[in-house]
């Protein structure tokens, strides 16, 4: 059965303006940008010429946790837009607001690429509150749902109307995640952290080569170090790249991550990453191959699964 998705908002200037004057104390003078997918994200002008981010997306639970996490992150300095307020009632979605941060580039992924991403994603689960101060970031976002608890192997996308079990054009792809579930329920689990779950160059500006940005706060997770370093080291490239990370630059990027954070992990703890990156690239493929996108073929599969154990 095709999971049901909510419609992405649409969103009205009169509601917006509205929205702003209540929330923010101030009417929208200019509207600057609109993007929308799975949410609307407005840049306005205020009228006392404070220039924010609006956000509207169906609400949720874990989006207040979200919030607060980015909250403490910018208080820690760390490069993130300052939250404003939210999420609070829009129409009947949940909206929230940040300060605009504008500008800065995507960081080409050569050179010492993988160091700087790497650094700077151990610069935030460095400094993001515990799981257990922060709250219940559960349901993750589907492409870092390994153990979703769904029936079938795929949890339900998050941009369309299908059924992953159902596709069986594209069947050798459950037997892949089927051997990631098993081999990351076998690893030990480790103390979990809270981390961004999906960590790759679009999602990330910088000026002068120095972190400027870093956005999309919906998607933080809590999960093993290893898992999150993972997810983020099989798609990093993406957005420079359209194309997954190659064996390579997922292996450059686990390795720059621990020495960034002064931490040599055990045999077990690399291969739970090497998991949980196929997990990102599988559910990936499944999605394309819906559009008939290759996306990850059988050998890639095959030799991420034996640096997985699996």
């Amino acid at each position: 059965m095709a999971h049901s998705m909510p419609a992405p908002p649409v969103v009205a200037d009169a509601d917006l303006d509205a929205w702003c004057r209540r929330w923010l104390g101030s009417g929208v003078d200019q509207t600057l940008f609109t993007v929308t997918h799975l949410s609307a994200v407005v840049g306005v002008r205020l009228k006392d010429d404070r220039e924010v981010v609006v956000k509207v997306r169906p609400a949720a639970p874990r989006l207040a946790v979200c919030t607060a996490v980015q909250q403490a992150l910018w208080h820690a300095g760390f490069p993130c837009p300052r939250p404003l307020l939210g999420p609070v009632p829009f129409g009947g979605y949940a909206a929230h607001a940040e300060v605009l941060a504008p500008g800065g580039e995507v960081l080409p992924v050569d050179g010492d690429a993988a160091e700087r991403y790497a650094a700077l994603l151990a610069d935030l689960v460095r400094l993001a509150p515990r799981p257990q101060v922060a709250g219940v970031l559960a349901p993750h976002p589907p492409w870092t749902a390994w153990d979703h608890g769904y029936g079938g192997v795929w949890p339900p996308p998050d941009d369309r109307d299908a059924d992953l079990n159902a596709q069986p054009d594209s069947a050798w792809l459950d037997d892949v995640a089927r051997r990631v579930q098993r081999r990351l329920h076998a690893l030990p689990a480790g103390p979990t952290v809270i981390g961004h779950g999906d960590f790759y160059a679009e999602n990330l500006r910088w000026r002068d080569g120095q972190p400027w940005a870093v956005h999309d706060w919906d998607s933080l997770i809590s999960a093993p170090e290893a898992v999150i370093v993972g997810l983020a080291a099989a798609v990093w490239p993406i957005g420079v790249v359209q194309r997954p990370a190659t064996v390579a630059e997922s292996a450059a990027f686990v390795e720059a991550y621990q020495q960034a954070s002064g931490h040599s992990w055990s045999a077990e703890q690399v291969q739970a990453s090497w998991a949980a990156g196929l997990w990102v690239d599988a559910f990936d493929a499944k999605k394309l191959a819906l559009d008939g996108t290759v996306w990850l073929t059988p050998e890639q599969a095959e030799q991420r699964l034996a640096l997985a154990g699996a």
